[in-house]
């Protein structure tokens, strides 16, 4: 078998001299993982990592396909590398991601943009020493886009931006087929990593000093379904729970229809789980739900809120809201509004619908106006504010225990609470990497205040 990475590594450094490379990952925080092992790949057969991008000799963006203007960012940004190509003809320029795994994509890049060297999708990324050792040997743009079922790149070791704050993928893919989500498309289907190499990676990360840990799926309410052992997603972070060391966990994205008692009560039991939740609405009317083929009504999200709070009636809950799904009425937004209310969720991430040609839902006639979305967005960003006005009040008096990360300036640090909450308080920079304890004295709709302990 042909050692694509000693090959390399011999062409890339002949001239004495280490080449960087220069990577930029849009979107989720999947694809800042995947940034960080395909930056792994690049230093293990030779490159350096720069952020000076008119430095670089090989350039790559690492895409996200979730919206349209994510997409059409990407390519302004890989239009404007024409003339640093021009200057620099042996640059390599690469481009990869969920966009790329879209077979339109590396259409319009072979028409539009021929000076990119090479396309490759999200299931490629053991095959990059393959792909540079033809773009510098053919000269030739190298394209992979296809689906590969074989295993994980365990033996690629990720270049972690962040010494503090990590993202492990516990699985990889999507079984959901949501109607507005091009992510089943792109990313294929559900595959979980065995939970020994989940729980070593855990182990390392705690062992150099990290003290948050961030479980990455579409869906980790579903981990495990693809493993011979009786393992779920609660009996992993039962697992990662009982390491030694002092750390955190988080995790997302957790679908409702996999989201279970038993999930809720390990959330609750476990002391290394932060207590919040993510739990996506995405919208309250079940007759939108439905369409959207979510597999949940609003009466059984209600059930997991419901379980939570008889444990802990402030269970710190946030969400997802899509605004203008196609024919979205205005007592679906009541309904949606109504859950936003019951549930009084201490931060949402709300959207309006976006189109995503090759999903069912992009093929729907849509009677709702764009006016109509744009009020009903308003509505519940002012709803929301009062809310987390209201809800972040009731932190005033308690000590919460943060992860400072932030220097805000003016002698302001901030960070996370075990309930995602920002806080802010004054110290010094001694404090960045530390976990505190924060008697809270002030809030805001946004962020709390407090003096570190």
């Amino acid at each position: 078998m042909t050692d694509h990475k000693e090959n390399v590594r011999e062409l890339i450094t002949a001239g004495g001299k280490t080449p960087l490379c220069f990577l930029h990952s849009f979107g989720c925080r999947q694809n800042v993982s995947d940034g960080e092992k395909i930056l792994g790949s690049l230093c293990s057969i030779g490159y350096g990592v720069t952020d000076d991008i008119t430095a670089a000799d090989l350039i790559i963006y690492n895409t996200c396909a979730v919206r349209e203007g994510a997409e059409l960012k990407v390519y302004s940004l890989v239009g404007n590398l024409k003339n640093l190509k021009k200057k620099k003809p042996e640059l390599i320029i690469g481009l990869c991601g969920c966009m790329a795994q879209q077979e339109k994509t590396v259409e319009k890049i072979k028409r539009s943009y021929p000076y990119v060297d090479m396309v490759f999708g999200t299931f490629a990324l053991e095959k990059l020493p393959e792909l540079l050792y033809k773009v510098l040997t053919e000269r030739k743009q190298a394209v992979d886009i296809n689906e590969y079922s074989t295993g994980f790149p365990e033996d690629i070791r990720p270049v972690r931006t962040d010494k503090f704050n990590a993202s492990i993928p516990i699985m990889y893919g999507c079984n959901n087929f949501c109607s507005y989500c091009i992510v089943p498309y792109v990313r294929g289907r559900e595959r979980s990593r065995r939970p020994e190499a989940v729980i070593n990676e855990v182990k390392e990360l705690v062992g150099s000093g990290c003290k948050e840990i961030m479980l990455l799926g579409q869906n980790v309410n579903s981990y495990g379904s693809t493993l011979e052992d009786k393992i779920n997603f609660s009996g992993l972070l039962r697992m990662i729970n009982d390491i030694e060391g002092d750390f955190r966990v988080r995790f997302m994205s957790s679908h409702p229809k996999d989201a279970t008692n038993e999930l809720i009560d390990t959330i609750i039991d476990c002391d290394k789980i932060c207590k919040h939740l993510h739990l996506p609405l995405q919208s309250g009317s079940d007759r939108i739900l439905s369409a959207m083929n979510r597999k949940y009504t609003s009466g059984k999200y209600m059930e997991i809120v419901d379980h939570a709070r008889s444990r802990i009636p402030d269970f710190s809950f946030s969400t997802d809201i899509i605004i203008g799904f196609p024919n979205e009425t205005a007592e679906d937004f009541a309904d949606t509004m109504k859950i936003v209310r019951q549930v009084k969720y201490d931060n949402i991430f709300s959207f309006i619908y976006s189109k995503r040609t090759g999903t069912k839902a992009a093929d729907m006639e849509d009677a709702t106006s764009d006016e109509e979305k744009r009020s009903r967005m308003k509505e519940l960003l002012e709803v929301q504010r009062e809310i987390s006005s209201e809800g972040f009040r009731r932190f005033i008096g308690r000590t919460l225990t943060v992860l400072f990360d932030s220097d805000d300036g003016d002698g302001m640090f901030s960070g996370k609470s075990d309930e995602f909450i920002i806080v802010k308080a004054e110290a010094d920079s001694s404090v960045i990497g530390k976990v505190k304890k924060v008697r809270i004295t002030k809030s805001f709709n946004w962020a709390l205040q407090g003096e570190i302990i």
